[in-house]
């Protein structure tokens, strides 16, 4: 790519273009104009638009806030006034901790499968009665009760179903404009509210060791609690982010039904098999439109690629359109689990879910539970037989976050037959 003297300008305002094409609007344009970034407007405000490693770096390792990077009916759907992901320096770090602690600790996320398998065989049955189902939409309720049962919340199953349903429509809407925006962030604040009454009772209990017991006795930097409000919004930054996953279980689950090769493999435990399902679901991570891209605001001036980007300048980091360039990932489109690539490499090139140093910059803490989670699913998934009716498991990239449109629809399930 040319390094010009000048950041190219891509037209007056870009919001109806991103709107269109989505995933692909940075890395088309990035392409058409041979950069790898670009100068726009986005709802009227000045933004630099950019992918690639030194992008990642700049937007994970620079000097930048995340205060100010989203859009407020983004923000208010996935992270919440005064979350982790709104804090910078020292603040940062010490409430990032406590999420590493939760969430990158091999321990507590071999529970947390143990409670995905328990929540899995709990619906089960019901899946095997009920002629077909939508994977996505059953996911959801799964993940919510492996998550609550994780972190020490105990809901009766009515509410445990609405925060299920809440969860979802806040990962499944942010980033939608209209109706069904305003209607997620009144289930957000259903949620939220659920979460401030768990929080305080847990305040008052005798319950140690669980997330929910960690997030509400957490002390900031002065020594203080965190409001109820705020220990309720990262309780949720808990919970949200584990449903989401079933995002890529539904990918998993529509990749496997056009190569079964890939469950045979993965049946027999072979030797190699369990390196090849990390491999897979990595890959899978790398292909599949998660997250198109993260929002960062320069603290400082700074040069980038002998750019001078001063203090105060709006920047959007393409994820899944450095994921996906050939530069770093021949073939892209393919899926390819020999690139062998892990949540485990810092670097600032396989992104799916942010770069860099987990304890230091906004890199997402929760890629070992992704990963383990994905793992387990992909296996439940191969423990059975099912039917795939005829159904559209096209993804529109449009669509923030994508899907299979379908959602995956699975009949007949039933006990493999040579169990």
């Amino acid at each position: 790519m040319t390094n010009p003297a000048e950041i190219p300008r891509y037209g007056a305002d870009a919001s109806l273009a991103l709107l269109r094409k989505g995933y692909a609007f940075i890395p088309d344009t990035c392409d058409r104009l041979g950069s790898d970034a670009f100068r726009t407007r986005i709802m009227g405000r000045d933004v630099i638009c950019m992918r690639g490693p030194a992008a990642a770096a700049l937007a994970y390792g620079g000097p930048v806030t995340r205060v100010g990077a989203m859009p407020g009916f983004v923000l208010r759907l996935l992270q919440g006034k005064g979350s982790v992901q709104q804090l910078n320096g020292d603040a940062h770090r010490h409430r990032k901790a406590m999420f590493i602690a939760l969430a990158a600790d091999p321990a507590r996320v071999k529970a947390l499968i143990a409670d995905f398998h328990a929540a899995w065989d709990a619906a089960l049955p019901r899946w095997q009665d009920g002629g077909r189902i939508v994977l996505l939409d059953e996911l959801a309720r799964v993940l919510t009760e492996a998550a609550c049962r994780w972190s020490g919340i105990t809901l009766a199953p009515e509410a445990m179903g609405q925060l299920a349903g809440d969860l979802a429509a806040m990962v499944d809407n942010a980033g939608r404009l209209g109706p069904r925006n305003w209607l997620a962030q009144l289930r957000r604040t259903r949620a939220e509210r659920l979460m401030q009454s768990v929080i305080a009772a847990a305040r008052s209990s005798a319950d140690t060791g669980t997330p929910l017991h960690m997030i509400a006795h957490h002390r900031d930097l002065q020594g203080d609690l965190l409001s109820v409000a705020v220990a309720a919004i990262e309780m949720l930054n808990i919970l949200r982010p584990i449903v989401a996953i079933g995002r890529y279980i539904a990918f998993a689950a529509a990749q496997m039904h056009r190569e079964p090769s890939w469950c045979a493999l993965f049946r027999t435990g072979a030797d190699g098999a369990e390196r090849l399902l990390d491999d897979f679901v990595e890959e899978l991570r790398r292909l599949s439109p998660f997250f198109p891209f993260v929002g960062a605001v320069t603290t400082g001036p700074v040069t980038w690629r002998g750019h001078d980007i001063p203090a105060g300048q709006w920047l959007l980091c393409d994820l899944y359109g450095t994921t996906h360039d050939a530069r770093y990932f021949p073939d892209p489109h393919r899926l390819m689990p020999a690139r062998m690539l892990s949540w485990r490499d810092d670097g600032f090139t396989f992104i799916p879910q942010g770069a860099g140093d987990m304890a230091s910059t906004h890199r997402c803490p929760g890629e070992m539970v992704t990963v383990a989670v994905m793992k387990a699913a992909v296996m439940r998934l191969c423990a059975v037989d099912y039917d795939m009716p005829a159904q559209d498991l096209g993804v529109r990239l449009n669509q923030i976050p994508a899907r299979p449109a379908s959602g995956v629809i699975l009949a007949n399930l039933r006990a493999r037959a040579d169990d």
